[in-house]
């Protein structure tokens, strides 16, 4: 790489691709098969882009052919990160959730080999058609982005997964398309987005085309425009899989979103519709010429690859090197500065391979502070007789260098020991695009253009390590990375982290008040690093009020926790506002919480939000006391409904086997009858309990899985729908402006549809028993009104209520009007 400086790492990391897959990923082994496939793929000289809209939405059998079959730069542009989605293995939702997806993506393309990319756009949750999506993103900001990752990879060939109309069946999916194509066109004139020339200069593909789908099967034959037909499901003996062995491997990364599939063998045929560009006639990459004859000099480089690839030993790779240290000097002669680099990084990664070569920087502790001292051992390892000299290594950000030169050995380890101090001022450790508030709902705030459309950010502190090969030199840069061994999964590796000096969480989202009694409201401060003390206070919304107003701290030990409790009163003046707990030492003033989101199959991933919460005073009353509720996937209901006073008992197959007659109300959270498979065994008790003066309140469904109850899922029979409103602010009818429901113990008016977020709800019934009454009605634009979103029936003594409105999202984020009628639903009866 020669690369002298932390600007310059920075630009090579950002505008190219990292040289790692993950900050929290060390080297990754190349195996001898998979060393030789990439050898011959530096004999080919062409790029793919595939687009579509979220996670998940890739064509894993598609991407891995891409990259191991036709050998091509492949890079999957995912519009968004999936936010909006669901989340089948934990609660968080939102931001939360497109974190842990966007290491989902990672790891799948650390599987099927592409790069992966995104665009600032947020996923909103579900749209039905492409205006209304581009409207909420922001049309010009999120063109801009599709652009400006064009212009960086220069694909050949843009291939997007859907139609840019409703056979899409979402409007963020149309939406991607729209955008590919508009992009195509753009992305080769000067004048449009000029600011992005700075960095990169205009691209024209070749050609844009639709990668045709069937949800549920295989890609069927278009009944329309002019396509070709490929062969995807191929074995590649280098890897001894199939590439659909491969993308299932891959798509089972997926596992927020319950996506493991099973690999499948044989012929996979799949088609390219054209769209926009040169029509291709047989193949994808017609008239795209693939081989080192597209740039200047280019015969001379693949002379020496050709040799490098002839002469390839799986059992001894490092004879191989010196004609790819050839190759990689007649790089410097070709007249293609995008595929001198690109091809230098390569060959790059198989001279490292070849040669067994390993280092990394590891700190001794998983994060610390500004100011704080650390250790970090370097180590540096070489498995094969090439001869190689360590030179120097250099702690970029952190003021360290060691200048040596050092002849490694075969196999023997070096270790030099680093002790440094964390910069003043260092910036905190966390996914970039969560910095900032968003620029509206829409898009998240990005202001520095070449960050715009990575996964995540390249380290701020790397480890330079400088080796003489040969003759020539090559500096590579690796994250600094946390190193450590957990009893059960063995050794782990997590990024490394700097962290405030203290950080305080409120212990909840947010605080309802159902009346003028005070509540205490918890602040757990965790020192970032030893000797830290001062104080902590509240700020709150005017007229509300904190006792004590402020509260001393001492925090001995770094990591220490420290739990303050202020008791705060509501204001009736102002019902609603924002908490903030304000932390104050000698070194500063401190507003941060923290929050780590940890699962087995990504690394951990910390983050800094603003240490506040949402507090409410409602106007509400309440009936009944014991709740026993069965969690779904995602489910912070029961959390919320503690908030106004409910005992809220989670029913286990434990308390399902007991005596049910004791809550005054049970309630199912959103898809337990999809995820929690033992509640089906349970369905006849739970309608014995109803109709013994049991009030039952079930929240959204889907179809999958419900198949296995005879009866379904109520006491008399509705069917569910992909019935949606999607627009938060549609109106609600009242269908039945006498039901219980709407008058007791709170009296309901349109007001309580006030402040709703992302959706007003899903999944609604559009077939219903007429035992069952209808109580209101809603429709987005342009719609014809969905009727089945609160159905209500009286069965034997008790109440049974099905509802497909969003309290799953509207209660945690504490909106008023939600928490009054959800208390109306659980009081039915009462």
């Amino acid at each position: 790489m020669n690369i002298k400086s932390n600007k310059n790492i920075f630009l090579f990391l950002i505008l190219l691709g990292c040289f790692f897959n993950s900050n929290a990923q060390p080297i990754k082994p190349m195996p001898t098969g998979e060393l030789l496939l990439n050898l011959k793929k530096l004999n080919v000289l062409g790029t793919a882009m595939y687009i579509a809209a979220h996670p998940d939405d890739e064509n894993t059998v598609m991407l891995s052919w891409l990259a191991k079959e036709r050998k091509v730069r492949t890079a999957y542009l995912s519009i968004t990160r999936g936010d909006g989605g669901q989340n089948l293995i934990g609660s968080e939702l939102g931001d939360l959730l497109g974190l842990i997806r966007t290491q989902e993506l990672l790891a799948a393309r650390a599987i099927d080999g592409p790069e992966q990319y995104f665009t600032r756009a947020n996923d909103f949750g579900f749209s039905k058609n492409t205006e209304e999506t581009l409207q909420i993103w922001g049309k010009d900001a999120v063109l801009a982005d599709v652009v400006w990752r064009i212009r960086n990879l220069r694909p050949d060939v843009i291939i997007c997964r859907f139609p840019p109309d409703a056979r899409a069946g979402h409007g963020n999916h149309s939406a991607s398309a729209a955008l590919a194509e508009e992009a195509f066109k753009l992305s080769g004139d000067p004048t449009k987005f000029p600011e992005q020339l700075k960095y990169v200069k205009p691209w024209q593909a070749k050609r844009v085309v639709w990668n045709t789908f069937n949800f549920g099967a295989v890609s069927q034959k278009p009944t329309e425009g002019t396509f070709i037909q490929v062969e995807i499901g191929g074995y590649n003996p280098l890897l001894g899989k199939a590439y659909s062995e491969i993308a299932a491997e891959s798509r089972s990364q997926h596992k927020s979103q319950g996506f493991g599939v099973p690999r499948t063998r044989g012929l996979r045929p799949e088609y390219f519709v054209h769209k926009f560009g040169e029509l291709a006639q047989k193949d994808v990459f017609d008239g795209v010429d693939l081989t080192w004859s597209r740039v200047k000099g280019g015969k001379e480089v693949e002379s020496w690859i050709n040799l490098a690839i002839n002469s390839f030993n799986p059992e001894n790779p490092s004879t191989i090197v010196p004609s790819l240290l050839e190759a990689y000097k007649t790089l410097d002669k070709i007249g293609d500065e995008y595929w001198k680099t690109q091809k230098k990084k390569e060959i790059e990664n198989l001279i490292i391979a070849c040669t067994g070569l390993y280092f990394e920087a590891n700190p001794n502790e998983y994060s610390a502070s500004s100011g704080e001292k650390i250790n970090i051992l370097a180590t540096a390892v070489k498995r094969s007789d090439f001869a190689i000299n360590l030179q120097k290594i250099k702690l970029v950000g952190l003021g360290k260098d060691s200048t040596f030169n050092v002849s490694l050995a075969n196999n023997e380890l070096q270790r030099i020991n680093f002790s440094v101090e964390i910069p003043k001022n260092q910036p905190l450790t966390q996914p970039f695009w969560l910095a900032e508030k968003k620029m509206g709902k829409g898009m998240y705030r990005v202001d520095e253009q070449t960050l715009i459309g990575l996964p995540e950010k390249p380290a701020d502190l790397q480890a330079e390590f400088t080796f003489v090969i040969d003759n020539q030199s090559f500096t590579f840069s690796t994250p600094v990375i946390y190193k450590y061994t957990d009893e059960t999964r063995g050794e782990l590796y997590r990024t490394f982290e700097i962290r405030p000096e203290v950080t305080a969480n409120i212990s909840d989202k947010v605080y309802v008040f159902a009346n003028d009694q005070a509540k205490e409201v918890e602040v757990t401060l965790k020192a970032g690093k030893s000797k830290t003390s001062g104080t902590v206070s509240l700020d709150l919304p005017t007229g509300w009020k904190a006792n004590p107003a402020n509260i001393d701290f001492n925090l001995a030990n770094k990591y220490q926790e420290m739990k303050l409790v202020f008791k705060v009163t509501p204001s009736s003046t102002t019902p609603e506002g924002t908490v903030k707990a304000i932390v104050k030492t000698a070194n500063g003033t401190y507003d941060r919480g923290i929050l780590t989101v940890a699962y087995d199959h990504i690394p951990p991933q910390t983050l800094f939000p603003v240490a506040e919460a949402k507090v409410v005073k409602l106007d509400i009353k309440t009936k009944g006391k014991n709740i026993g509720y069965i969690v779904g996937a995602g489910d912070d209901v029961p959390m919320a409904l503690r908030q106004i006073g409910y005992n809220v008992t989670i029913l286990t197959e434990k308390e399902l086997n007991e005596d049910l007659s004791k809550f005054d109300a049970i309630v199912v959270g959103v898809r337990a009858y999809n995820t929690e498979e033992r509640i089906t065994y349970y369905q006849k008790k739970l309608m014995e309990y109803v109709e013994k003066g049991g009030n039952m309140v079930v929240q959204y469904q889907v179809n999958s899985n419900l198949q296995k109850l005879e009866m379904g899922i109520g006491p008399y029979p509705f069917k569910l729908s992909r019935d949606r409103v999607t627009v938060e602010e549609a109106e609600v009818r009242f269908l039945k402006p006498e039901s219980i429901l709407l008058n007791s113990p709170n009296k309901i008016t349109s007001k309580d549809f006030d402040g709703w977020i992302q959706e007003r709800g899903l999944y609604f019934s559009n077939e219903w028993d007429g035992k069952y009454d209808a109580i209101l009605s809603s429709n987005d634009p342009n719609e014809a009104p969905a009727n089945g979103g609160l159905l209500y029936a009286k069965y034997g003594k008790g109440n049974y209520i099905f509802t497909g409105y969003a309290f799953f999202r509207q209660l945690p984020a504490g909106v008023s009007g939600a928490y009054r009628l959800f208390a109306n639903l659980i009081s039915a009866g009462k």
